[in-house]
């Protein structure tokens, strides 16, 4: 009989299973009925994110869409205006729920890998005037999934975070990678988080959870929110045998997130000497995204030696590194890049 050899997984990060610590925590999880506000686990979970982040309270959801989605409705009303990259999360991934659960309008800014300037906010808030929709949120993905992981700068954010304030904005992070980005640039979480008003935090990424994301912010901006869950139908009964999960993640797979970037980096080197390869994206995280030529046959290549990647639109293919790829699996990428 021949040898099986294991698929190695880029895809996304999503993809990942959990930990035999992870199903161990989640089988002794002390659970009750969340939505009657008795789940002991959620609560725990939502308390220790929130206090991480320097927020006052939590909300944990099925999603990092939902979370992102709920935000988006309490902050805006009916016909206000959105402000966020051409590349969002917000905008091309979660099912036009912008204008379906808000009722709102969006204003696409251009940018750099998905990030854009205090200025190009500023420019785009409109005045008082009943011809146009009312600018009320900004919203920035950090790091940028399209952008290849790229991670903001601080003094950019303040600068924005400037800017709304002035304007009367709210200014909300869908950090479905945040610890990425903390971890990489070696941020304080609470320092990074004052800066925003709310923010999204996904479990079920790098950190290797198997479903969750948990939205941050004041007291009465959770309290909002919690109505808009229930609404969704985002409320779970014996939730806590997820957020179990998450609270083990907080404690293990944080710092292991320098596993992998470093292991993109080695994907990124081994990308910049094969030869169907025209650009990379210079990666920060754990996403690297290059450009080819034709972008079908070279993710046929690449599964016919048992490696999965995903296309990022035209010309573009995207590796993600996470807890299910080890080194062993970063040489055999290497060794397939150099035989394309």
């Amino acid at each position: 009989m021949g040898t099986t050899t294991t698929t190695i997984d880029l895809r996304s990060d999503t993809l990942t299973k959990p930990t035999a610590g992870m199903l161990h925590a989640m089988a002794h999880a002390e659970v009750g009925d969340d939505v009657w506000g008795e789940d002991p686990t959620v609560s725990a979970l939502e308390a220790r994110m929130a206090e991480r982040f320097g927020h006052e309270a939590g909300l944990f959801c099925p999603s990092g869409t939902m979370t992102n989605q709920i935000a988006i409705r309490v902050h805006v009303a009916d016909g206000d205006e959105v402000i966020c990259s051409t590349e969002a999360h917000v905008y091309n991934y979660e099912g036009g729920a912008i204008a379906a659960t808000s009722g709102a309008s969006v204003r696409l800014l251009a940018g750099d890998r998905g990030r854009f300037t205090a200025n190009d906010v500023e420019a785009a808030i409109h005045g008082d005037d009943p011809h146009y929709p009312r600018s009320r949120l900004v919203v920035v993905e950090d790091t940028s999934n399209r952008g290849g992981g790229a991670c903001w700068e601080s003094a950019e954010l303040d600068r924005i975070r400037g800017v709304c304030g002035a304007k009367g904005l709210a200014l909300h992070l869908d950090g479905a990678r945040v610890f990425n980005r903390l971890v990489a640039k070696g941020d304080d979480p609470v320092a990074y988080a004052k800066r925003f008003d709310s923010i999204s935090v996904c479990l079920s990424k790098g950190l290797g959870a198997p479903v969750g994301s948990v939205l941050l912010g004041g007291r009465a901006f959770i309290h909002a929110a919690c109505r808009v869950r229930k609404r969704l139908g985002g409320g779970m009964r014996q939730a806590g045998y997820l957020a179990a999960c998450g609270l083990y993640a907080l404690e293990h797979h944080v710092e292991r997130l320098a596993e992998d970037h470093a292991r993109t980096q080695r994907l990124a080197r081994a990308l910049r000497e094969a030869r169907p390869v025209k650009s990379v994206l210079a990666p920060e995280t754990n996403i690297v995204i290059f450009e080819v030529d034709d972008v079908v046959a070279v993710l046929e290549r690449l599964k016919s030696q048992g490696i999965l990647a995903s296309g990022m639109g035209p010309g573009r293919v995207r590796f993600v590194t996470h807890l299910g790829v080890d080194d062993a699996m970063i040489a055999r990428v290497e060794a397939a890049l150099a035989s394309l």
